[in-house]
C-alpha cells in the first residue's frame, strides 16, 4: 500500500462550517521508493506495504495536493478497495500541517504518540482557535429551536474539539425572568461521541472512555450516567456552576462535582488529566446547564486555551437555548390565543351542516386577524359569520376576539343583519381610529330556505348547487369596518336544500401572483370541477370540499392568514313543521294540547304525545300568563322533536326550586326533567322557550 501525505490547507472557497459530510480528495500517487510502513505507536502493527517519506508527495513545485474538505484531514489511500478515510467532520479550521509536527512514521513529536487515522490534530494557534470558534458559533446559531441550538453545540464540536460531548439543562428550563420554585435539578438532554470504527490498517479502535471495552458494541455515554442530577445548595456542582468559567476536570472543584452531576460512574466516563473540561452553560440571568467536553486518553490533552474556547461555545450555546427558550413561550402563546379565538368546534345546527378550516400566513406568524363562526338561532336558524382584521400579528387577533365576542352577543339579540354591522362598525371605533375589518354576516333560515346577507367590505360567498354548478352570489359589497358613518344593506337570497355556501376571507384568492377577482373566479371553477366529481345528484362531503379549496393555493399564495367556513343546507321540509298562533286566553293550553296531539298522530310519533302535551301545556300556560299579543307554537319534526313557544315578554324564565306551599313554579322543573335539551332565547320583540325530545 502506498501512502501520501496529505494537507491541513484549507481548500479556497471553502467554508470550515459546511465541512459535515464532504469526503477527501484522494491525491495522486507519486513515483517513490517504496518503504516499509512504520509500526502504530500502541504497539499494533500495521500491514504489509509501502510509505512515502515527508516530502516526497508534493508535486514539482515541492507544494502539497489540496483536498476537498475540512483540514483536519487524514492518509488517503490509492489503491482500489482500500479503507475510504471517513467524512471529515464539520467546522474545522485550518491546522499546522508542516512536516516538522511529525515525526518520520506518523509520530507526533511533541508526546511521540502516534495520531489514529480519522482523529482531528490539536489546535497549536490562535488563529486556528479563532476560525474554529466563528464556524462553530455559526453552526450553533442556526438553530431556531432548542433540540437544533443543543445538536449544533455537539456536531460542531465532536471530533474537532472533543471526542465526545455531554450537555445538561435544567429540567424545567425556566423563561424569561420568573424565578423558578424548588430545588435546581440538570436532566442529560444530549450526548454525541465519535463512533467505534476501523482505522486505515484494520485494527478496531477501542470505545471512548471504556475502561473494559466490551468486543461487541459501544456502550451509550448516557447509559454509563444519570440522567437527573439535583445540584445541592452549597455543593461541589453548585460551586462551579456558580463559578461560571470552565474549569478542567482534574481540578480539586471538578473532582467533587463530576460524581455528583455524572454519578458513580464519573470515572469510567472521564479520563485522568487534563482530558476533559466542564463548562456552566449561563444564559441572560442565570446558570440553565452545564456541558462536559471529553477527549480519549491517547489524544493529547486539553490546553488552558481551549478553556477560553469551551467558555466561548458554552456562552453562544446558552444564550441562544434561552432565546429559544423565549421563543417557544411566545409560540406557545400564540398558539393558545389563536385557539382560544376561533370556535373549537362547531355547532350542529338543525338542516345545515358545517365545516371550516384556518390557515396561519407562516410558521413565523401563527395569529391573525381573521376568524369565521356559526352562532345558533333562534327558530332553528344560524348566524354565519367571517371576518378578517388588518394584519397577522397579536394585535390583530386581540381585535378579532374582540369582535368576535361583540359579533356572538349582537347575534344573541336576534338583530338583522345589518345592523350586527352596524354595532360592530361602532366596536371598531371605540377600539381605535386605525382599527379596520372586513365582515360578512348572513343568517340562513332553514324552514323558509331563506338566507340574509349583509357585507363589509368582505369577498363576495360562492354558492355552490346541488346540480354542480357554482356561483358568486351579489351582495352589495359595504365599507370596511372601523370606516364609520356608513350604512349597511342586506340582501335576503334563496338557499336550496343541497346547495353548499362557501365563506373565506381574502388570503384564500388574493396574493402577490394574482389579484382578487382572479382568485374569487379560480375559486368557482375549482368548486364547480369538485361538485362534478361526486355528479348531479349528490353534493361533495363537505371535508373533502375545503381539502380540495386549499390545494388550490400555489407556492407563492401563502401571504395572508386563511380562514374557510362551509355550510351545507339541508333544510326543513313544510312536511315537517307545524305552526300555529295562540290567542293569550285561558282556553289556550287545551287548544295547544290538541294540536300537538294531531301533529304527532299526523307524523307517527304517538309515542310522544304525553310527554308533548305536558310540556306544551306548561310552556304556553307560561306565556299566556303575561303575553299581550298572539302567542306561537311550532314543531319541527327532524332528527329530535323541537317544540318552540313565543310571546312578547322580553323576560327569560328561570329555573327554580318551588317550596311544598308554592301553587306554581314547577313547569319549568318538569321541562327540565322531561326534555332532552331546553333552553329560552330574548329576541328584538320577545322571546322564544323552546324544547326538544328524542325520537327513539
Amino acid at each position: 500500500m502506498t501512502e501520501q501525505p496529505t494537507s491541513f490547507e484549507r481548500p479556497q472557497g471553502a467554508d470550515p462550517a459546511e465541512g459535515r459530510g464532504a469526503l477527501l480528495r484522494t491525491p495522486k500517487p507519486a513515483a517513490t521508493p517504496a518503504l516499509p510502513v512504520q509500526a502504530r505507536s500502541e504497539g499494533a502493527s500495521s500491514g504489509p506495504g509501502t510509505a512515502t517519506p515527508c516530502g516526497q508527495g508534493k508535486d514539482g513545485k515541492g507544494k502539497e495536493p489540496p483536498v476537498n474538505g475540512p483540514e483536519h484531514s487524514q492518509p488517503a489511500t490509492t489503491e482500489p478497495g482500500a479503507h475510504r478515510p471517513r467524512p471529515a467532520p464539520e467546522g474545522i479550521p485550518p491546522q499546522p500541517g508542516t512536516e516538522q509536527e511529525r515525526a518520520p512514521g506518523g509520530q507526533e513529536r511533541r508526546t511521540g504518540r502516534g495520531l489514529p487515522p480519522g482523529r482531528p490534530m490539536p489546535m497549536r494557534r490562535d488563529g486556528d482557535r479563532l476560525r474554529f470558534v466563528g464556524a462553530a458559533t455559526r453552526r450553533i446559531a442556526r438553530g431556531l429551536d432548542l433540540d437544533e441550538i443543543v445538536m449544533g453545540l455537539c456536531r460542531a464540536t465532536v471530533p474537532t474539539f472533543s471526542d465526545a460531548i455531554l450537555v445538561y439543562l435544567r429540567d424545567p428550563l425556566p423563561v424569561g425572568d420568573e424565578r423558578p420554585t424548588g430545588p435546581v435539578v440538570l436532566r442529560l438532554r444530549r450526548t454525541d461521541r465519535i463512533p467505534e470504527e476501523r482505522d486505515t490498517d484494520g485494527v478496531l479502535l477501542p470505545p471512548a472512555f471504556d475502561p473494559e471495552p466490551e468486543p461487541s458494541a459501544l456502550a451509550e455515554l448516557s447509559s454509563l450516567t444519570t440522567e437527573l442530577c439535583e445540584v445541592r445548595p452549597g455543593g461541589a456542582l453548585n460551586e462551579v456552576l456558580r463559578g461560571v468559567r470552565p474549569v478542567f476536570a482534574d481540578a480539586p472543584a471538578a473532582r467533587s462535582a463530576l460524581p455528583e452531576l455524572l454519578g458513580e460512574c464519573a470515572e469510567a466516563v472521564v479520563p485522568s488529566g487534563q482530558h476533559a473540561i466542564l463548562a456552566p452553560l449561563r444564559g441572560r440571568r442565570r446558570v440553565i446547564g452545564a456541558a462536559l467536553f471529553l477527549r480519549r486518553p491517547e489524544r493529547l490533552a486539553f490546553e488552558s486555551d481551549d478553556l477560553l474556547v469551551a467558555a466561548q461555545l458554552a456562552t453562544h450555546s446558552a444564550l441562544g437555548i434561552d432565546k429559544a427558550v423565549l421563543y417557544g413561550r411566545e409560540a406557545y402563546i400564540a398558539d393558545e390565543l389563536q385557539r382560544t379565538m376561533l370556535p373549537e368546534t362547531l355547532p350542529r345546527p338543525t338542516g345545515v351542516r358545517l365545516a371550516s378550516r384556518y390557515l396561519p400566513a407562516a410558521e413565523t406568524a401563527r395569529v391573525g386577524g381573521d376568524w369565521y363562526d356559526a352562532i345558533p338561532l333562534p327558530g332553528s336558524r344560524v348566524a354565519l359569520v367571517v371576518g378578517d382584521v388588518m394584519g397577522h400579528s397579536m394585535t390583530s387577533a386581540a381585535i378579532m376576539g374582540q369582535l368576535r365576542t361583540t359579533a356572538q352577543t349582537l347575534a344573541g339579540l336576534d338583530l338583522p343583519p345589518q345592523e350586527v354591522l352596524h354595532h360592530l362598525d361602532e366596536q371598531a371605533q371605540r377600539l381605535g381610529t386605525d382599527r379596520m375589518a372586513t365582515c360578512l354576516y348572513a343568517v340562513y333560515d332553514p324552514v323558509t330556505h331563506r338566507i340574509t346577507i349583509a357585507n363589509a367590505g368582505h369577498p363576495p360567498p360562492v354558492l355552490l348547487h346541488l346540480g354542480g354548478r357554482a356561483e358568486v352570489l351579489r351582495v352589495p359589497p359595504g365599507a370596511p369596518i372601523g370606516v364609520g358613518g356608513v350604512d349597511f344593506e342586506a340582501v335576503e337570497l334563496d338557499a336550496p336544500a343541497g346547495a353548499t355556501l362557501l365563506l373565506y376571507t381574502d388570503g384564500l384568492v388574493e396574493s402577490r401572483l394574482r389579484d382578487v377577482w382572479t382568485g374569487i373566479e379560480q375559486l368557482r371553477e375549482k368548486l364547480a370541477a369538485t361538485a362534478q366529481l361526486t355528479g348531479p345528484d349528490h353534493p361533495p362531503p363537505l371535508e373533502a370540499l375545503c381539502d380540495e379549496v386549499l390545494d388550490m393555493l400555489g407556492p407563492g399564495d401563502r401571504d395572508d392568514d386563511i380562514a374557510l367556513l362551509a355550510a351545507r343546507f339541508d333544510g326543513i321540509a313544510p312536511s315537517d313543521v307545524a305552526y300555529w298562533k295562540l290567542e293569550p286566553e285561558e282556553t289556550a293550553p287545551g287548544q295547544a294540547r290538541r294540536l300537538a296531539r294531531r301533529a304527532l298522530a299526523r307524523w307517527g310519533l304517538e309515542d310522544l304525545s304525553d310527554s308533548v302535551e305536558l310540556l306544551v301545556s306548561e310552556v304556553v300556560t307560561n306565556a299566556v300568563r303575561y303575553a299581550s299579543r298572539p302567542v306561537t307554537l311550532r314543531l319541527l319534526r327532524t332528527d329530535v322533536l323541537r317544540c318552540e313557544v313565543g310571546d312578547d315578554v322580553p323576560q327569560l324564565p328561570r329555573l327554580r326550586q318551588a317550596r311544598a306551599t308554592d301553587e306554581g313554579g314547577r313547569g319549568l322543573y318538569l321541562v327540565n326533567r322531561l326534555a332532552r335539551r331546553w333552553g329560552a332565547t330574548r329576541l328584538s320583540m320577545g322571546k322564544v322557550v323552546w324544547f326538544e325530545l328524542n325520537r327513539n
